[in-house]
């Protein structure tokens, strides 16, 4: 009983697998104390509990594609069960000739999962997934459904929920025709130079990411995420960059087996946006993952800092990665209300180590407002989570109106953002 990266032991032993929604409400209404458990890609105890966990793999909710033929200009949607996989969510979409906006670079992750915790692609104009929910469907502590639609009160309060408000059980995402997307690795790009355009260089395509060792005058890699049929962007060669003539991981020396085609190949949005192949395991899961967001105009800032403080991190650090967002208004999202660029850090497996080096990354990163990501590591207590998220305090008194009991409340959410003590 682990997370997928298995920095985390859950303190339960007691996990269920429902295959109806029934049975979830079930569940819920006779447990005291009991947490939703999606793809176990996170890496805080945002899902622990010494109750009752539930796994939303098995539950029978079929993807239901609207097309929007219910009129002139209808937008297409697509109904999903909460533990249903973007990989395979994608791939359905796909044979329909739909897709979604955007990714992330995991397709393994389950949709709620994503959604839940503010996870997000990369992309200046892309938001957070979270903002492609039209409707969820959640369970309450009584063990009612509920449904909550885009324009609802509290449904900002509850698309980024953490868990914290019931069990989502399906959502209904928008959908978009079909796209192709062609993606090109970039190596060389000089520090200088990526700053001094730093602007031009992440809008420079449809999805960019950039990642880097935090060290040195190279930047390390930029990942193009093209859209075929947009207007090109930035070259990166005119900022000395070279185009990779063979595929790479983000890890340099680590063979590109497991990542998406590259080299300028167009292909279906599903097999590019994503960093990972959906048919493969990404790596065997020993690290562990940090991010966090800042307003996108503190950028080069923040960048500078980081720079100025990385010999104290380095040493436990994979990678970095960077990576852009535009606002959304979920209350809770990291990206909520702001365009953000977030700051990625995949940690080799040493806990007490990473928790050194986040003291060096967040008083580097304090000046500039940082969000840090629900289901990543981070020394955020409740004080700093307040000045972080200017919602938290009616986020947290939803939570008490819709769950009196604390039956979905943890040591965890206590912690961070509802207060008090919680031993489950």
């Amino acid at each position: 009983m682990h997370n997928w990266a298995e920095n985390v032991e859950y303190s339960t032993d007691d996990l269920r697998h429902p295959t109806t929604v029934d049975e979830v409400r079930e569940i819920v209404a006779s447990s005291s104390s009991v947490k939703a458990l999606g793809s176990r890609h996170s890496f805080s105890r945002i899902a622990d509990t010494t109750g009752v966990q539930v796994s939303l793999d098995a539950l029978d909710v079929p993807v239901e594609v609207d097309e929007g033929a219910g009129g002139a200009g209808a937008a297409a949607s697509v109904r999903v069960g909460a533990g249903v996989t973007h990989a395979r969510l994608a791939v359905a979409l796909q044979e329909r000739g739909l897709a979604l906006g955007n990714l992330a670079s995991l397709p393994h992750i389950s949709v709620a999962g994503a959604v839940s915790t503010g996870t997000h692609g990369s992309g200046v104009g892309n938001p957070a997934l979270s903002a492609a929910v039209r409707e969820l469907e959640i369970v309450r502590a009584d063990g009612s459904l509920d449904v909550l639609r885009r324009g609802d009160e509290h449904f900002d309060a509850t698309v980024v929920g953490l868990g914290a408000l019931g069990v989502v059980t399906a959502l209904t995402l928008d959908a978009v025709p079909t796209y192709d997307v062609a993606q090109t690795v970039w190596e060389g790009v000089p520090w200088r130079a990526a700053l001094d355009s730093f602007d031009d260089l992440v809008a420079s395509a449809y999805s960019v990411s950039l990642f880097t060792p935090w060290t040195g005058d190279d930047l390390g890699q930029v990942w193009q995420k093209a859209r075929v049929g947009d207007a090109a962007g930035l070259d990166p060669a005119s900022l000395g960059g070279r185009a990779s003539g063979v595929p790479l991981h983000p890890l340099p020396g680590v063979a590109a087996d497991a990542v998406n085609p590259q080299l300028g190949e167009a292909g279906p949005w599903l097999d590019r946006l994503p960093h990972f192949r959906a048919d493969l395991t990404p790596s065997a899961g020993e690290e562990i993952q940090s991010e966090y967001l800042v307003p996108a105009e503190h950028a080069v800032a923040a960048i500078e800092a980081l720079r100025a403080v990385a010999d104290r991190f380095a040493p436990v650090l994979f990678v970095g990665e960077i990576r852009t967002m535009a606002p959304d208004d979920a209350w809770l999202s990291p990206s909520g209300g702001r365009q953000s660029v977030g700051f990625h850090f995949t940690w080799q497996r040493r806990a007490d180590d990473v928790l050194a080096a986040l003291e060096h990354v967040e008083a580097a990163l304090e000046p500039f407002d940082p969000r840090p990501h629900w289901g990543k590591v981070s020394r955020f207590d409740r004080d700093r989570t307040r000045r972080a998220y200017p919602r938290l305090d009616e986020f947290a008194a939803h939570v008490a109106d819709v769950d009196p009991e604390g039956r979905f409340r943890n040591a965890h959410l206590a912690r961070t953002v509802l207060g008090g003590e919680d031993e489950r």
